[in-house]
């Protein structure tokens, strides 16, 4: 296990572990807003492939903006480690509500899957599959609402991403290897839905070759549910995904026709108070109820001798004896402070986080607020109230689903996707990777005790020239976020800073009013660097563009990328 931890954040208590990471709960220290922050596992932070995967989810989520989808605070990734930080949802797996209870009254299990379908239609809208929705990754809160959680697996729809997911809930599209598309999870939402309502899974299988044939040739089993739910169950689990709803909003008008028709227009608030009722009876499993506290310490203070004019403000006059024990306490304070060690490697690890990113910029409900600084001690900034999380281990009795989804040997294995993290304007830090930012300590020195040496002088290595600067990569994540890579190459390891400016435009190759403050990083002790960064556009041109620069300048000046955005269709 990892011991790397991400600065700025006190961490209290393991919400959920498994094979590419662990979650886990914590507290923002500046601001005292809980968080849960997934890391990813330190055997997986050395492979590339798998850090790339965790930059790719974290890139996801910062996409998306759905009050039915655990949010995105911030990404850090440092030499040491890469952790997400995102909303914590105080609530309950559905798994474990299924696994006390067995099955859930139709209502319930009605209100239950529209709440996560909608989580899923903004993913979708968002050009977004999960691929790996199930009843751990479902969570319901106190009051009855459920929240989609874990895009670990999640992939841009109509891609190939290769056979993943939970084989219990596989449409037979994964299990064939084809592109994603929002049909499939239409597929898990109800295979899901069926578990809850018959309190097993939709088909059987005593291995996986066993259960993928049953998933791709097996007549749908409707016949196991209520009448009036049969074509939900035959709708969602059809083999063709072309005889499925196209999407999961196109799913929630067909879901919400059926339950008005069969149990009348009640039959929601009905089902979330059965649901509030159930997630009542496992108060343990809420984040809320497993933390520790947290508390201040209230001062009471005492005025003597108020006379007019005094009050709080009136200055302290101590008598004799405390101006003694007041010298008495500064000398002992001085004494201690100089006698505690430099802690110069502990601060050298903070400096090494270096690449930290708030990825939602218009959130300010978050530790990281818009303009607010992420430095080496964690993000700055006015946060509310969080409300979700993405925690894992179902065995532990979290009230979280995983980090990073299964493979198709049954097990929740598989890594998160995630992008690779940028630098927002206004959130990413300046520090240096590498950059030993301790102070010597060392006894005090008193009457007749030499002085120590002066310090050696400053080696630092001279600016480099920059010999080469690339943009590439860039590309449209989000409906108002993009991001790029720049490839930056100098003849010497001393620093050099990178700025990254973002335009908007309705014609090509001529970007009008620049959309945002220069994204500045900076980066030293190598010749060669790449930095991915993530942009939120508060302009939405046809066109977006990303230059690139840097200090020392380049000899060519720079260089830029423009893109053709997903909401313009130029013919």
């Amino acid at each position: 296990m990892s011991t790397w931890a991400v600065p700025g954040y006190t961490e209290s208590l393991e919400l959920g572990a498994g094979a590419s990471g662990r979650v886990v709960l914590a507290v923002h220290e500046g601001t005292g807003v809980p968080v849960a922050v997934k890391y990813l596992s330190a055997s997986l932070h050395t492979r590339p492939g798998f850090v790339h995967d965790f930059r790719a989810e974290a890139r996801l989520l910062g996409g998306l903006d759905s009050p039915y989808v655990a949010g995105l605070y911030e990404y850090v990734e440092s030499p040491d480690g890469a952790a997400i930080v995102m909303e914590l949802v105080d609530g309950v797996p559905l798994r474990a509500l299924l696994t006390r209870q067995g099955t859930l009254e139709p209502e319930a299990a009605l209100t239950v899957l529209k709440g996560s379908l909608l989580g899923l239609a903004d993913a979708h809208r968002a050009g977004v599959v999960h691929r790996d929705y199930k009843p751990e990754n479902v969570l319901v809160t106190p009051d009855g609402a459920s929240k989609l959680v874990d895009f670990g697996i999640a992939a841009d729809a109509g891609t190939r991403a290769g056979v993943a997911g939970t084989p219990a809930y596989m449409a037979p599209e994964q299990w064939r290897g084809e592109p994603a598309s929002p049909a499939t999870d239409v597929y898990a939402a109800t295979a899901t839905f069926f578990e809850c309502l018959t309190g097993r899974k939709p088909y059987p299988g005593e291995n996986v070759a066993e259960l993928a044939l049953r998933h791709v040739d097996a007549p749908v089993p409707d016949g196991e549910v209520a009448e009036a739910l049969r074509p939900l169950v035959r709708r969602g689990l059809a083999k063709d995904p072309g005889q499925r709803p196209g999407d999961a909003r196109a799913f929630v008008v067909e879901l919400e026709a059926v339950a008005g028709a069969a149990y009348g227009p009640g039959w929601e608030e009905r089902g979330r108070g059965r649901l509030a009722a159930l997630a009542a009876l496992l108060p343990l499993l809420l984040p809320s109820a497993r933390s520790e506290a947290y508390s201040t310490t209230d001062a009471a203070r005492t005025v003597l001798r108020q006379g007019p004019g005094g009050g709080w403000a009136r200055a302290w006059r101590p008598s004799g004896p405390g101006l003694l024990a007041a010298a008495a306490a500064v000398v002992l304070a001085v004494l201690l402070a100089q006698a505690q060690p430099s802690g110069g490697d502990t601060e050298r690890r903070a400096a090494e986080a270096f690449a930290t990113t708030s990825a939602r910029p218009g959130v300010t409900a978050g530790p990281t607020a818009p303009g607010a600084t992420a430095g080496p001690d964690g993000p700055e900034g006015p946060s509310a109230s969080a409300t979700a999380a993405d925690a894992s281990a179902e065995p532990s009795g979290t009230a979280t689903a995983g980090p990073g989804g299964p493979d198709p040997t049954g097990t929740d294995a598989a890594p998160g996707t995630g992008p690779d993290a940028g630098t927002d304007p206004g959130t990413g830090p300046d520090t240096d990777p590498g950059t030993d930012t301790g102070t010597p300590g060392g006894p005090a020195t008193g009457p007749g005790t030499p002085s120590p040496p002066p310090p050696p002088p400053d080696t630092a290595p001279a600016a480099p020239a920059v010999k080469d600067i690339t943009v590439s990569g860039f590309r449209q994540t989000g409906a108002t976020t993009g991001t790029t890579t720049v490839t930056v190459v100098t003849d010497g390891t001393g620093p050099v800073s990178v700025s990254l400016s973002w335009f908007t435009g309705d014609v090509s190759g001529r970007p009008s009013a620049q959309d945002g403050a220069t994204q500045v990083i900076r980066r030293s002790g190598a010749t060669r660097y790449t930095v991915t960064a993530e942009h939120s556009f508060a302009t939405l041109g046809c066109y977006w563009t990303v230059r690139a620069a840097t200090s020392p300048a380049s000899a060519d000046g720079g260089a830029s990328q423009q893109l053709l955005t997903r909401r313009c269709d130029l013919r």
